[in-house]
């Protein structure tokens, strides 16, 4: 080796051997290493190390290979958080970005939609965008942690273009567990129910609240799509029935706010791998993106990849039946 490829230094302190690799410089020199940077970390911190590492090394020291190099800029990375640190904050969860088609499921025992008892989807009003309050000759709106669901439909068909024009109709549990036109006391509400036509982006918005976790079931949101506004009152038409997942983290951060309370044993005994939709993939092309907080509100986002080119097979079992899959019994009554 020549005097000029020889490692002269290493963190500003004279190698021994200087023909040698730094590891072989002996049981002094690494000690003496070992004393320096801990010294340095107790005055300066971990940032200051690693550019004072930088600057004494010499120009055939890669950094790369430098153990106390490494370690710093691994250290000075950021964690992601996993959990909410507080009650008023939400973990962004990084899902809703699956692709391919979305799963088909069962519509459940409480469509509204004329498959099973009541249809929603006949009466005048059904076509808006906040699903808080019941319309028509119904009153009471549903109270909750305020969300903005969002749905990006795709026409996988054609190369997954958006699905412009499509009715898009939303439905799903209030804060206690309960179902509008179903659940007694409600029977006669219809809030948390809504038709939206997408946009030239394939886009459908709603204002609603973060519905229940209630037994033996995972939190969701359902929804059927439509191929256009003028089909929605014949659920046969439907070339989609599919539910949306709520990510469990945010679950539990919702969930320990007022008016939540069942809902977080409900919670503990139910998973994505276990549940009776969810249970065959944990949701994995349904799982939605979730931000915000839950004094302002929270975004829930899904794409939602639509195959014209296959025949759907979710949905509701026509004249009353309760189809596979669904919880069965009397709806919830929180």
């Amino acid at each position: 080796m020549t005097h000029d490829a020889r490692r002269l230094s290493y963190e500003c302190r004279p190698l021994p051997r200087p023909d040698e690799q730094v590891v072989d410089q002996g049981l002094g020199f690494d000690v003496g290493t070992l004393l320096d940077r801990r010294r340095l970390l107790r005055v300066v911190g971990l940032g200051a190390v690693a550019v004072g590492l930088a600057a004494c090394g010499t120009g055939t020291t890669s950094p790369a290979t430098s153990p106390s190099a490494g370690s710093a800029t691994a250290a000075a990375e950021p964690a992601v958080a996993s959990t909410a640190e507080t009650s008023d904050t939400t973990p962004t969860s990084d899902t809703g970005t699956a692709t391919g088609e979305i799963p088909d499921e069962t519509a459940g025992p409480y469509p509204g939609d004329g498959s099973n008892g009541p249809d929603v989807l006949e009466q005048s009003g059904i076509v808006r965008s906040d699903l808080r309050s019941s319309f028509g000759q119904a009153s009471r709106t549903a109270a909750g942690v305020p969300i903005t669901l969002r749905l990006s439909v795709t026409d996988l068909a054609r190369a997954g273009a958006p699905f412009a024009g499509v009715a898009v109709y939303v439905w799903h549990c209030d804060r206690e567990g309960r179902y509008s036109l179903y659940s007694d006391g409600i029977t006669s509400e219809n809030y948390l129910r809504g038709v939206q036509i997408a946009d030239a982006d394939g886009v459908v918005e709603y204002s609603s609240i973060f519905p229940a976790c209630y037994s033996g079931r995972w939190p969701h949101i359902h929804f059927e799509v439509y191929p256009d506004r003028d089909s929605i009152t014949d659920v046969s038409t439907a070339i989609a029935t599919s539910q949306v997942a709520l990510p469990q983290d945010v679950c539990e951060t919702v969930y320990g706010q007022a008016g939540y309370e069942a809902s977080v044993g409900n919670l503990a005994r139910v998973s994505l791998s276990t549940d009776n939709v969810f249970g065959d993939d944990g949701g994995a092309r349904q799982l939605a993106t979730v931000t915000g907080t839950v004094s302002s509100g929270l975004s829930v986002a899904l794409q939602v990849g639509i195959d014209t080119s296959t025949a759907p097979t979710g949905g509701q079992l026509h004249g009353g039946g309760t189809p596979s899959g669904a919880p069965g019994g009397a709806p919830p009554a929180g």
